[in-house]
């Protein structure tokens, strides 16, 4: 049979599919994102517990309570 009488398409090759062919020097930069995403969760959580603390100190201040601030006398 030659070309011009075979009824098949032509497949396109396939650009997505790359995996195999993918250079091994590239694969660790994959955790690395997962790295600053974590660092980011962790970083914004220590963010929010800090400015929540701070802004209840404030409304303690604010309505005018003198003893907002516990002091630790443990050590005494």
């Amino acid at each position: 049979m030659s070309e011009a009488q075979n009824d098949e398409p032509k497949k396109a090759p396939e650009v997505g599919n790359q995996s195999d062919d993918a250079d091994p020097r590239t694969r660790p930069f994959g955790w690395v994102g997962l790295v600053v995403i974590a660092v980011l969760v962790v970083g914004g959580w220590f963010l929010i517990t800090t400015l929540s603390d701070d802004t209840k100190m404030q409304d303690c201040i604010q309505s005018g309570r003198r003893n907002c601030a516990p002091i630790d006398t443990a050590g005494r």
